[in-house]
């Protein structure tokens, strides 16, 4: 139903590595970026629908990994020309860490990332991590903001996902965050599992708003290739949920978040007023973002890569970050990518703006059939001089942004 963002931050490692460096992409000056990722690729578990570099925690290379953490921070740091507004810590599962672990790789945060005033600093979370020990640590740390990894309070829909964690400690989980003195709290929750009925998709939004959290991120689930859950697919061991049924879930999350007062501001994500992610806001308005840990993944002015995503190699390049997957973004492209990821948000783009762009970088008219069509159709609006996706649009935007992109 929806192009999940999150293919930006980390993938799997199955790309063979290139000899390069970060010292190659972004030279020897100062860089200009908004926000940080920080990857934690240590798990105790694989869930059959990720495909987010992670590996079984033995808990063997936390000390190491902190270690280059630190030494990848310091450098990184030293070249930003101006503060960051966001930092987001995920994984992986970063309260995986030791506390003591968890505690220097926050204080390399801070003594080495120039944060501005007020930054919105992110960690995510496994429920079954997070204890008070975790939460005093995060605080202290000077984290704000921690997204909890719920994902579902089924237990048949955890199953199916090979999800380990227990549904009542979600609700644990964030007491330990609240008590702590963080109020900023987000939700995951996932759409869509096979085997799911509307009823218990409803129950988890009633159980998940009963949290009081102010951030919701309610996904349709995607089977990424090379995931036990779509080889299962793939064997027909499982099938996919009916699309009216999804559609009527998503529907659903619309009116059920919007009438608790939630305000959309993305195809998948509602805060409270004021409480919009600003580090994925980052990603959707093609700004730029430094990458850290193995199989992070950065954007820098039109230039797309990540870190290599093999902990070992990483490890052991030592003298300069090393990089894979480094992508030069044409204008047209870049365009495609702006419009796509602009439409995905509640607010659109001003419509001044796309025609510009249409007219610099469409040249065989496509992406301009695209909006027009859009428009004809009811899957686009214009409004208050901007062009945004509908309701309708919003359920088949797979569609539609892909001929943008």
């Amino acid at each position: 139903m929806s192009i999940e963002l999150e293919q930006l931050n980390s993938a799997n490692g199955g790309e063979d590595p290139v000899s390069l460096s970060l010292d190659d992409i972004i030279g020897s000056g100062s860089i200009s970026v908004r926000a940080a990722y920080l990857h934690v690729p240590f798990c105790f578990h694989k869930c059959h629908y990720c495909d987010f570099y992670s590996i079984v925690d033995t808990q063997d290379r936390q000390e190491v990994f902190v270690e280059r953490m630190d030494q990848d921070l310091r450098m990184l740091g030293s070249r930003c020309e101006s503060p960051l507004s966001a930092v987001f810590i995920g994984g992986g599962t970063p309260t995986l860490l030791r506390p003591e672990l968890l505690a220097r790789l926050l204080d390399s945060v801070v003594r080495h990332l120039p944060l501005a005033s007020g930054c919105e600093w992110t960690v995510e979370a496994n429920p079954e991590t997070v204890d008070d020990v975790i939460a005093d640590v995060l605080v202290e740390g000077g984290v704000n903001r921690v997204s909890v990894g719920c994902q579902s309070f089924q237990p048949s829909s955890l199953r199916m996902l090979e999800r380990h964690h227990e549904p009542r400690n979600v609700s644990r989980a964030v007491k330990h965050i609240r008590k702590a003195g963080i109020h900023s709290i987000n939700l995951d929750l996932i759409m869509g599992v096979p085997g799911s009925v509307h009823a218990e998709w409803c129950d988890d939004l009633d159980q998940a708003l009963a949290l009081d959290p102010e951030h919701l991120s309610c996904y349709g689930l995607q089977y990424e290739p090379n995931t036990p859950l779509t080889r299962k697919l793939e064997m027909g061991q499982i099938e996919r949920l009916d699309d009216e049924l999804e559609a009527a879930m998503y529907e659903h999350t619309v009116a059920r978040l919007r009438d608790s007062g939630f305000e959309q501001y993305e195809i998948s994500n509602w805060a409270r007023p004021g409480r919009a992610c600003r580090h994925n806001l980052v990603y959707w308005k093609s700004e730029n973002w430094l990458a850290i840990g193995p199989s992070a993944s950065g954007h820098l002015d039109g230039t797309r890569f990540k870190v290599t995503p093999r902990l070992s190699e990483w490890l052991a390049s030592t003298s300069s970050v090393p990089v894979v997957d480094v992508e030069h973004l044409d204008d047209l492209t870049r365009t495609g990518e702006r419009l796509m990821l602009e439409l995905r948000l509640v607010e659109g783009i001003e419509v001044g703006e796309m025609n510009r762009l249409l007219d610099l970088f469409d040249p065989d008219g496509e992406r301009r059939l695209a909006v027009t069509e859009g428009l004809r159709d009811g899957l686009l609006q214009k409004h208050d001089d901007r062009i945004k996706l509908t309701h309708a649009g919003r359920l088949l935007a797979d569609s539609l942004l892909s001929r943008l992109v």
